[in-house]
């Protein structure tokens, strides 16, 4: 391994070294989408940081366990203990059944995780199939005393938990301080305080998704999805939690609330959050209208948008940022990450093209080749540092100087020797293509190029340059392309 990673923890607030609990396995969990919707920058940001940090861990040589789970039931209007769930809400709107749904909209996510190169996890568990697993830690939390059933639902006690422990210690919250903001909903008169959250509900007469239970027909609340089905795959406590910031509260306070009551045990060790993406000073999300759909960039096609952006653009767009800082969206910021993108990528097409130099004994440039060991141990030095990938974006910008200057000449191979050219080459390539996950986007057309191929075919034959006009034919024959010479012009078709 490359030196000592440090990873700062919510729960602490504060740097750690990262000493996973089970060595060389790491276990970590991300809370997933709730798939009534395509998916939006958000999502976009946790799994592109997620996956990074998934990434560097095996790169460093860690065995590691991912769990993203998907939401497809309990998560309700606002995020609230009342309401509609989201997936039943839309299933209606489309007249689909629920489970349709949440297929649709799944595959949608998967599509789009794939275009933005985001690995796909080691495990995918859905909430509707732990059903089960739920029911069990829903009674083990009663059984501690901080549960309790009213009229069919079963609600976490807050004010009895946190008597025994802090409710509020990963958000930095105070439960009396919540309680004086707190005002009374409509609906929640069978809690004993404001602050109980649902761990499950009874099912009135005309919801969809509904499940027997040892309380009556009903469905599970939001947070004892992610409780229970961590534990199930990673043990208690496991290594990483992860998650944007706007699920710090209640979402994970809850999460970590739950798995301590039915378990005495911390749920994870280290939690991390990423950070919003804002437009114009203010959160972009679905709630506030303002939320932009990974098809929509891809695409073009939202009224915030000048222009279509890549996958790969807003990959690096995302990790040119350190994941606990905010991103400002604009157009500007999109095309600074196109160009900046592109940079990189062309820096690796240029190394693959210079030939390995051979050592021929003549002087190194020593300055020289200890700048390209520093950068390129400043890239581990980066990812180490809490996984900043914008350090380590700007040290690969620094070894691109080398590789241009390569490639314009301006810097002999001979000069570096094998050992520095070596070590350059492997370090770009792992962290732009490994570690970040960047890769080449062809916007070539195969077919505009063999127009072009056609018009200086038809040229060449126009011209009388018989030579050329057999090389033409014969090369494009090797790939598969036969040309036809017809009274309506040149055809191409397949061989």
């Amino acid at each position: 391994m490359q030196g000592q990673l440090k990873v700062y923890n919510t729960l602490t607030r504060q740097k750690e070294h990262f000493l996973p609990l089970n060595p060389p396995l790491v276990g970590m969990y991300l809370c997933g989408p709730t798939v009534y919707g395509k998916a939006h920058l958000g999502h976009a940001r946790s799994a592109i940081n997620f996956d990074t940090i998934f990434r560097y861990l095996k790169h460093l040589g860690y065995q590691v366990r991912y769990v993203r789970n998907i939401t497809d039931v309990g998560h309700l209007e606002r995020d609230a203990d009342e309401g509609i769930d989201k997936i039943a809400q839309q299933a209606r709107l489309e007249s689909l059944e629920p489970m349709e749904v949440v297929q649709r909209y799944t595959n949608s996510y998967h599509q789009d995780m794939d275009l933005l190169n985001v690995q796909p996890p080691s495990i995918e568990p859905s909430a509707s199939g732990h059903i089960p697993e739920q029911i069990t830690m829903i009674q083990q939390i009663i059984k501690a005393g901080l549960g309790y059933e009213a009229h069919g639902s079963v609600y976490f006690d807050v004010e009895a938990y946190n008597k025994a422990h802090h409710y509020g210690k990963l958000s930095g919250r105070i439960v009396e301080d919540l309680l004086a903001d707190t005002r009374p909903l409509s609906g929640q008169q069978e809690k004993h305080n404001p602050l109980d959250f649902a761990l499950w509900k009874k099912a009135t007469p005309g919801h969809l998704m509904r499940w027997p239970s040892p309380w009556g027909e009903g469905f599970p609340g939001w947070h004892i999805e992610c409780s229970a089905i961590s534990t199930k795959y990673l043990g208690q406590p496991f290594d990483i939690h992860g998650g944007g910031i706007d699920l710090l509260f209640p979402h994970h306070e809850c999460e970590l609330a739950q798995a301590q009551a039915a378990s005495h045990a911390e749920l994870a060790k280290y939690w991390f959050h990423n950070n919003l993406i804002t437009i114009r000073g203010q959160k972009m999300g679905k709630s506030l209208g303002n939320a932009i759909t990974l098809e929509q960039l891809f695409k073009g096609r939202h009224p915030l948008l000048d222009q279509a952006y890549s996958p790969m653009t807003l990959r690096f767009f995302v990790l040119q940022a350190h994941y606990r800082s905010t991103i400002s969206f604009s157009n500007e910021a999109l095309q600074a990450a196109r160009n900046g993108y592109l940079k990189l990528m062309n820096g690796l097409k240029v190394l693959t093209e210079l030939p390995v130099p051979k050592d021929s004994g003549a002087g190194m440039d020593q300055d020289m080749a200890a700048q390209i060991k520093h950068s390129c141990n400043r890239c581990y030095e980066a990812m180490n540092d809490d996984f900043n990938t914008a350090q380590m974006i700007a040290m690969l910008f620094n070894l691109l100087k080398s590789i241009n200057a390569l490639r314009n000449g301006q810097l002999s191979p001979y000069l570096l020797g094998s050992t520095v050219f070596e070590n350059l080459k492997n370090t770009y390539a792992t962290f732009v293509q490994d570690i970040l996950g960047l890769r080449q986007e062809s916007s070539v057309s195969a077919t505009a190029l063999i127009d072009i191929l056609l018009g200086l075919y038809s040229q060449a034959k126009v011209q009388k340059q018989y030579d050329q006009v057999d090389a033409i034919r014969a090369q494009l024959q090797e790939l598969g392309i036969a040309l036809q010479d017809t009274p309506m012009g040149v055809h191409w078709c397949y061989t």
